[in-house]
């Protein structure tokens, strides 16, 4: 179950605080849940989430430019999966 909410997670473009605080508040899991499941998806996924923190800076970094940016920009997988072999 919490792997399911994490890719929501990461659909909604948050990083893994904003997640975890999203979890803690909207379906009473514990940040030290979150983070640890999230970990484990990091270890188990390197490559995706490598670029996914890229692709976060990039946009930041074009925001903070003053360029504009759309949800497109963090469309990382073409499957629609957040994990690979999951």
């Amino acid at each position: 179950m919490v792997h399911h909410l994490i890719e929501q997670c990461i659909i909604f473009n948050m990083n893994k605080e904003e997640c975890m605080e999203a979890l803690s508040k909207h379906a009473n899991i514990k940040p030290v849940i979150t983070s640890t499941v999230w970990n484990e998806l990091e270890k188990e996924n390197k490559e995706f989430f490598e670029a996914y923190k890229k692709k976060r800076r990039d946009v930041t970094t074009r925001a903070a430019d003053g360029n504009s940016s759309d949800t497109s920009d963090f469309n990382l997988l073409d499957s629609g999966n957040t994990t690979s072999g999951r």
